[in-house]
């Protein structure tokens, strides 16, 4: 098992308006207990997570902080990346985070070209882990291969509609941490018979369902997004759901397989 006091249900904060709003509620969600806050660079809300945390009564040293840079969507020079992450840094108003991720390989994305500044960042305290996300198993590999920092994370979309068995055995032979992000996929596993069926069991609700499995993983953490104080602390109590071989059955048997997101540049659509 990787790094033992990694937060493993963590706060989700896309959203693609209303950037706003993560303000308040990342510091709501620090007050009811979360310590895992996960943003990035195209998110556009770096200054409001950031805001959120200096306003919450939690110490930074608390707090374990994550964002990402992409390559999509900048300038073809590479020397850019640099610039990309002390602007997140600048923007969340820290002078380190806690894991850095490479958010997808793709656009100028080369491993031998990029994950040099990762280390960069790593050497230079900018980040205390590197993680990447939206890889395949290859691509991992061969990342593996030119990263010289310790891989921390890898995140991807996960949850009982898209279970990543490949990805997850991968983190469970490295010792790294997968951190499931979209974990319940985006409400569709809220009306799935199978779900709703354990939650009733346990009077329990499809999203603690959904992210009990998720955690009955080894290696697996998760990032669902939440804004009310209710869904916060309802999504927090999923670490305290149970579920037994029957249930695990029951929610492995679902044969009903969705990707919620699926860009064009998803390396799995190579």
């Amino acid at each position: 098992m990787p790094r033992d006091d990694f937060p493993r249900i963590g706060l989700g904060t896309y959203s693609s308006d209303n950037r706003e709003q993560w303000t308040e509620n990342v510091r709501t969600a620090l007050e009811v207990g979360y310590r895992h806050v996960d943003t990035a660079q195209v998110y556009e809300n770096e200054e409001y997570v950031g805001e959120g945390i200096d306003q919450a009564d939690v110490d930074r040293d608390d707090i374990f902080l994550s964002t990402k840079t992409v390559h999509h969507d900048v300038p073809p020079e590479s020397e850019q990346v640099p610039e990309a992450i002390d602007g997140c840094l600048e923007r969340l108003g820290v002078d380190a985070v806690d894991l850095l991720y490479v958010h997808w390989p793709s656009g100028i994305y080369e491993h031998e070209e990029i994950l040099p500044y990762y280390d960069d960042a790593y050497e230079a305290g900018k980040t205390r882990n590197v993680g990447l996300s939206n890889f395949t198993p290859e691509l991992l590999d061969e990342a593996f291969e030119v990263l010289e920092a310790p891989l921390f994370a890898h995140q991807a979309e996960m949850h009982p509609l898209l279970p990543q068995d490949e990805l997850v055995a991968h983190a469970q032979e490295h010792d790294y941490w997968f951190v499931a992000y979209s974990p319940l996929a985006q409400g569709a596993v809220f009306d799935v018979p199978e779900i709703r069926e354990v939650a009733e069991k346990h009077d329990a609700t499809p999203a603690q369902v959904s992210l009990a499995w998720l955690l009955d993983h080894d290696n697996v953490a998760v990032i669902p997004k939440a804004s009310s104080r209710d869904h916060l602390e309802g999504n927090l109590a999923a670490a305290d759901l149970e579920l037994d071989e029957e249930d695990r059955e029951l929610i492995d048997s679902i044969d009903r397989r969705e990707r919620q997101i699926d860009p064009d540049h998803g390396p799995w659509n190579w």
